[in-house]
């Protein structure tokens, strides 16, 4: 329950803040005001009450759960449920920050790209222990109690711990044989032991005595620092004494023993690395060859964690728990998640793989179509965290001008890159690969991307509430766009001339009926008079207006109507704790990065346009298929995620958001630009869609809408519209390709 002394889960709720709420009279004009608008206040405080965080601590977004059962004077009965009905659509946001909570604020404007991952680095503090034991190094010892014995730590001796303790011996046997390396000899023999079960143990780094001490020293004497017999390694540095001998000792070492470590720990930390969950282990070689390796052995002690007291004497370097933790999903480099780090590797070896085999020696085009394909992911989320990185650090127009240049620039690229290589080849198959991607995206965006989210939210979430007025915004500019972009189609459907490619007589007779295939509408019967006069017109006008049509809305939704979306900004600072902005991604950082992947998005659209060709000559299933699903939905990924992420933490609102931005921003700005973009290069691409594409398109535009019109929803209606999706799917996958393919 929040109270007044939590500042950080303070509730702001006032009912005349909202416009469809009635205005509660002033105190001194009405003298029912102050009686009614008391009750109401606290009717609305006690909805604010019983509702729960919604994010992690340092950014939550409030949302009450259910209406609780608040008795409500006569007074204020016929008030009570309008006013608390307005409490219910309020959101309040709260950050660490002004430039996290400019971001958040960004999130619910139209237009702006709704990002997850937070932009500046999160104060220590702030994070939970699951957190911060995912950041911390291996040195610190958290006590002995519970067992080694778990999945992970078996999953590291199955694939680590044995070949890498053999290689250990192996060396400790070089090491031996060259006698001046004895010493780190028996280093290895004892950390073969050490990473054949490292768990439950402990790497010291210890102060040695002096030389003359320890080799004065019997073999039975006690170190009076480790408190038993003394290591053999001593003895032996001992037994080379001091100086050249020594010195003579580590070249050996470096030389022999140290690279073929160095190789072996490398691969098993880019290995463990590359599984994710396994990160320790990875720290833990990272560690063991930048610090124990190169420590002189006499200053290397192992022990056994449970024959340890602590406080420890000596530097505690390596003490490892778990091997494996499901938690490092969440893991960030310089605020990039660990998939997307480990994805950057993919679109290195995409390009180089793509422009230096261009004969196709080493592969073949579908392996190349396939890593350019999967390259444009973690290229997305690069671009969307450096957008949102730009439009938090920024002002308003700097912010809005981002995003409408960038926020569709991953499908773009694609889609002009295949229309200029099908213009070059004279082939129309391209043009129509890419409007199946651009009605998959749009059906994708309608149907999938908030079904999945409200059956994934569902799970945890009984049910889901949502801001209706600001989803109704952007179905309104979806119908409205969705109308726009197909009224081409229907317009030559009414006035074209239906061409088939082969007609047969069923009847036998000349009056009777015929079976016709391969038909469609032509539009340039008489010299191309319907399609130049008329249609074409159409197109233009049509991309004209559409782009206003979104203009109109972000001033609606920005600027003169900001209000139905019901942002506030409250500061959650701690008591004592007052934390300034460190950005991940400076402005000028972000914005190269925001090139950089741009650049290498375009490269990789390019290769994926260059091998896709075989793939639609040779393939079996439709073209429509492919471009519905593959082309459609893999940049959207990230976007995805996102819309996951919100769901999770009962923020439904931003993942429908998603879907709808996404799917208006294709209808609205992405086709008047590809339109543009034919004026200027000729391509073989028209506005006129195949009667699939207009049917799936409003179809999933009408049910998105009726499943929205209350303004709550739960897994129910999320699995209708997954299920819906994916008979459409089955539709495009049983469908014969396209005429011209």
């Amino acid at each position: 329950m929040a109270t007044d002394a939590e500042p950080g889960r303070r509730r702001r709720c006032c009912a005349q803040d909202t416009p469809d709420a009635p205005k509660v009279p002033d105190s001194r004009g009405d003298s029912d005001g102050p009686r009614r608008g008391s009750l109401c206040d606290r009717h609305c405080a006690a909805i604010n009450n019983v509702q729960g965080d919604l994010g992690d601590l340092g950014c939550h977004l409030h949302r009450p759960r259910a209406l609780p059962a608040v008795s409500t004077p006569s007074c204020c009965q016929q008030h009570s449920e309008e006013v608390c009905e307005s409490c219910v659509v309020k959101t309040t946001l709260t950050a660490e920050n002004a430039v996290e909570a400019n971001k958040l604020s960004n999130n619910y404007k139209f237009g702006f790209k709704k990002w997850k991952s937070h932009v500046t680095a999160r104060p220590w503090e702030d994070r939970s222990e699951i957190v911060k034991e995912l950041y911390s190094d291996l040195n610190v010892i958290r006590g002995s109690g519970g067992s080694t014995l778990t999945c992970g730590n078996v999953l590291y001796l199955l694939l680590f711990g044995w070949w890498l303790s053999l290689l250990y011996v192996l060396v400790a046997a070089v090491m031996f044989i060259t006698v001046m390396g004895a010493p780190y000899g028996q280093l290895c023999w004892d950390l073969a032991g050490y990473f054949l079960w490292p768990f439950g143990k402990v790497i010291q780094r210890v102060e040695v005595p002096k030389s003359h001490q320890a080799c004065e020293a019997g073999v039975g004497e006690s170190s009076t620092l480790l408190g038993g017999p003394t290591p053999l390694r001593w003895r032996l540095q001992c037994w080379l004494g001091s100086g050249y001998w020594q010195r003579a000792s580590s070249a050996v070492w470096l030389c022999l023993g140290y690279p073929v470590l160095v190789l072996a720990h490398g691969l098993v930390c880019v290995t463990a690395w590359l599984l994710i969950v396994l990160i320790p282990v990875a720290k833990l070689s990272a560690r063991a060859t930048s610090r124990v390796l190169l420590l002189p052995p006499e200053r290397v002690l192992i022990r056994r964690l449970r024959m340890t007291e602590v406080p420890l004497e000596g530097e505690v370097i390596l003490c490892c728990h778990r091997a494996a933790n499901p938690y490092y999903y969440k893991y960030a480099v310089d605020g990039i998640n660990v998939f997307a780090v480990n994805l950057l590797p993919l679109v290195l070896v995409t390009l180089v793989l793509g422009y230096v085999d261009s004969p196709n020696h080493l592969t073949g085009s579908a392996v190349k179509f396939t890593l350019a394909l999967l390259s444009i992911m973690p290229l997305s989320y690069y671009i969307g965290m450096a957008i949102a990185s730009i439009s938090a650090q920024s002002n308003f127009a700097v912010g809005a001008v981002v995003n409408a240049t960038f926020g569709s620039i991953t499908e773009l690229t694609f889609y002009i890159t295949a229309l200029i290589k099908g213009s070059r080849e004279g082939n129309r198959c391209y043009a129509e690969v890419v409007k199946s991607a651009l009605t998959g995206t749009l059906v994708g965006c309608v149907l999938f991307v908030p079904g999945l989210c409200m059956v994934i939210g569902g799970i945890r979430h009984q049910e889901q509430r949502f801001n209706s007025r600001s989803a109704g915004v952007s179905s309104a500019l979806l119908f409205l766009s969705v109308g726009g972009v197909f009224a081409p189609t229907l317009f030559s459907k009414v006035y074209g001339k239906l061409v088939c490619g082969e007609c047969h007589n069923v009847t036998q007779n000349p009056l009777g009926h015929y079976l016709c295939h391969n038909c469609h509408f032509d539009l340039m019967d008489n010299n191309g008079t319907l399609y130049y006069s008329h249609v074409q017109p159409l197109v233009y006008t049509v991309s004209i207006l559409l782009p206003a049509a979104y203009l109109i809305g972000l001033f609606f939704t920005l600027k003169t109507h900001t209000h139905i979306y019901d942002i506030h900004i409250s500061d959650c600072h701690m008591p004592g704790h007052h934390h300034s902005a460190v950005v991940h991604w400076s402005r000028w950082r972000a914005l190269v990065i925001l090139l950089l992947s741009t650049l290498c998005m375009s490269a990789c659209a390019d290769l994926a346009t260059e091998h896709i060709s075989p793939i639609l000559t040779n393939s079996t299933i439709s073209q429509y298929f492919i471009g519905v699903t593959v082309l459609a939905m893999v940049p959207e990924l990230p976007e995805i995620v996102n819309g996951i992420q919100f769901a999770l933490q009962n923020n439904l609102s931003l993942s429908i958001e998603i879907g709808n931005c996404i799917a208006v921003q294709v209808c609205m700005l992405q086709i008047p630009i590809l339109v543009l973009f034919t004026i200027f290069y000729p391509t073989n691409f028209t506005l006129v869609f195949s009667d699939l594409h207009v049917y799936a398109s409003m179809f999933s535009v009408v049910l998105m809408n009726y499943i929205f019109m209350d303004g709550k929803c739960d897994y129910f209606q999320g699995t209708v519209l997954v299920m819906v999706y994916f008979i459409l799917l089955a539709v495009y996958f049983f469908a014969p390709s396209p005429s011209g393919c």
